[in-house]
């Protein structure tokens, strides 16, 4: 990393944290009591430019390497941004890439800018009831009808499922019985659309991400919301795991450090004994073997997040 990416770094992580500790941290609990967050820390978020970085200026973003965005991610979640906050904040940066990389100029200029602004909000659809994560057994089926595709089906586990203004969904348009990674498309849905029913569901913990269940019946699409070609889903998909799971890897240090700076807080303030328990020894190598493992998983995002950079890895 040169000096100047250091510096663009250090002014980001500076803003992000005061951002999360003024605007996120004292709201928290209500929000996840609430099960979602307020439409106005999107737009909040934007207005500082953390919605748009790695997006094209043109769309209303700002271009940034991962480096960059990872320090996004690793900032937030240090400084308390919980991931269902997190989760609900960022689904567009799973359900835009591929609009992003494979749309067509047009869908990309009625999606993305709204989204970007913080005035809509973006989801991914792909886990089914049947299959789970498992993109080639997916079920839901899009006909093309004329200058629509008619979708019927069920998604699963869908972040910002029951809020999301675009979701991007994984469909099979190949001919009937097509089975495996052949003959899956990606297409777009507005939330509005006729046909869709969407159910909240129940969980154990991020609970300001609201998580749903959706339920396609004959819901119908123009077909210019086709992301890119019919048949070529599959390695769209591939590709955008690839950028969650990194995005996802940046936010478990973060968290491990955020775990860290509140144990070695604890450890010099609890007394026992006559002492903080930091002076004793057993204490001090749980420390340090915590410290150990977040700056070998930071070398290794750092590593990756370069190969990322410099166009080695599929993203």
């Amino acid at each position: 990393m040169n000096a100047e990416l250091r510096e663009d770094v250090a002014a980001l992580e500076d803003t992000v944290r005061r951002f999360t500790l003024e605007r996120i941290v004292p709201n928290v609990e209500r929000w996840e009591e609430a099960g979602e967050v307020p439409r106005s820390l999107h737009r909040e978020a934007a207005a500082l430019g953390l919605l748009g970085m790695g997006y094209p200026e043109a769309l209303g973003g700002t271009p940034a390497p991962y480096a960059l965005r990872n320090a996004l991610s690793v900032a937030m979640s240090r400084h308390g941004g919980s991931g269902g906050v997190m989760a609900a904040l960022f689904s567009h940066n799973i359900a835009l890439p591929p609009l992003l990389r494979h749309g067509s100029e047009a869908l990309q200029r009625e999606v993305i800018p709204p989204v970007l602004r913080g005035e809509q909000v973006a989801a991914l659809a792909i886990t089914e009831p049947g299959g789970g994560s498992d993109v080639a057994a997916l079920c839901t089926l899009a006909r093309r009808e004329g200058d629509e595709y008619v979708i019927d089906g069920e998604k699963t586990f869908i972040t910002s499922g029951v809020r999301a203004d675009w979701i991007t969904v994984a469909v099979r348009t190949g001919e009937p019985g097509t089975r495996g990674s052949g003959g899956i498309s990606m297409l777009v849905v507005p939330g509005d659309a006729r046909g869709l029913e969407r159910t909240r569901l129940a969980k154990m913990g991020w609970h300001a991400s609201d998580t749903g269940q959706l339920r396609f019946d004959a819901v119908r699409v123009p077909a210019r919301y086709l992301v890119g070609e019919e048949g070529a889903g599959f390695r769209m998909i591939m590709g955008n795991f690839n950028g969650e799971r990194l995005a996802m890897s940046a936010m478990a240090l973060g968290f491990a450090e955020a775990c860290f700076d509140e144990a070695l807080a604890w450890a010099r303030e609890r007394r026992t004994f006559g002492t903080a328990l930091v002076e004793k020894q057993v204490i001090r190598h749980k420390l340090v073997d915590m410290q150990m493992r977040i700056h070998s998983t930071r070398a290794w995002l750092d590593a990756v997040t370069a190969l990322a950079d410099e166009g080695e890895i599929g993203i």
